[in-house]
């Protein structure tokens, strides 16, 4: 889910190949019944673009009575990005905002200098068997953005641009790309899009953006005479055409990339910041759990608890 369980995550060995930059192996990681698959940040590559975090949640399936229940926690400096293939969850944050999601809508929530926000199963899902299958990913934000009043935006199905044409279905859901754009405001140049390929269907990438990648999660794709199976995630090189062309099988794909930011970004938990600064100052205002005057509130209607401040690891 959009709450990080581990401290600095975890991270999968990364390759390199002759015609992609780096081959990412996903981690599967189970955090409390529920098995989320990481493939950003890794040794070798922090981020796509502005991409800093990218979890593949599920698929899984829940009984009755089951469901999720991330309690609140905290971001700051970040953008997360909520994309569901199948399944629903209720969205509240500290903003005020009661939303549900269900499959190809988007929630878009901008943390800038500090919110909570919780992430639920409806009681109405739980009251029979239930799957929940999608992607979460957070979007590091630009030094100019990292004070800005925290934001949300949640757009329908209908809303996003939908393109298709010779065996593909594009649907854009963030940024630009294929000469669409996508209506949520994104602080930096983007392109996230959920791409369904039929046999032999081929995609080239958008070309406008300087970092660009795939992840793979379902069917094959080739590049470049390299078959890559589900479970990849590929980033390439700048400024090379990429062409994906789907097996015999045909392909799902998730693309992802936009405009490299000048320098890393510091991860720790559920903050992203260009400083070592920002993020201590967070860590202390979670850690004190003054919700009335400091500068995290709690999601009015799921104030009763909260993640508590992990402890850092030893040794």
């Amino acid at each position: 889910m959009s709450w990080n369980p581990a401290l600095e995550p975890a991270c999968p060995e990364a390759g390199s190949l002759d015609a992609i930059e780096t081959l990412i192996v996903p981690r599967a990681r189970d955090i409390g019944g529920f098995e989320v698959r990481r493939a950003l940040p890794a040794p070798r590559r922090q981020m796509v673009g502005p991409f800093i975090f990218f979890d593949q949640m599920g698929p899984a399936e829940f009984l009755t009575g089951q469901g999720i229940d991330v309690r609140p926690h905290p971001h700051i400096g970040l953008g997360t990005v909520t994309y569901l293939f199948s399944g629903e969850f209720r969205h509240r944050d500290s903003l005020g905002t009661d939303q549900m999601i269900y499959p190809g809508e988007v929630n878009w929530m901008v943390a800038g200098r500090g919110v909570t926000h919780s992430e639920r199963t409806s009681a109405e899902t739980r009251a029979g068997p239930s799957r929940l299958f999608g992607i979460q990913t957070w979007v590091a934000l630009p030094e100019s953005h990292e004070d800005m009043a925290p934001a949300f935006e949640h757009h329908g199905a209908g809303a996003l641009p939908l393109l298709e044409a010779e065996g593909k279905r594009v649907r854009l859901i963030l940024g630009t790309g294929w000469g669409a754009r996508a209506p949520v405001s994104t602080p930096s140049e983007i392109v996230y899009a959920d791409a369904t390929l039929a046999p032999g269907a081929a995609l080239p990438l958008p070309t406008e953006h300087e970092d660009r990648g795939v992840h793979v999660l379902d069917g094959e794709i080739a590049i470049a005479g390299e078959r890559f199976a589900a479970g990849r995630m590929l980033v390439f090189r700048p400024g090379d055409a990429i062409t994906l062309r789907a097996g015999p099988e045909g392909a799902r794909v998730i693309v992802l990339g936009g405009a490299t930011l000048p320098g890393p970004r510091f991860i720790w938990w559920n903050f992203v910041a260009s400083s070592r600064e920002r993020i201590e100052a967070a860590r202390q205002a979670w850690a004190s759990g003054d919700f009335t005057h400091g500068p995290f509130r709690l999601p009015p209607g799921d104030e009763t608890e909260h993640i508590p401040l992990p402890e850092p690891r030893r040794g």
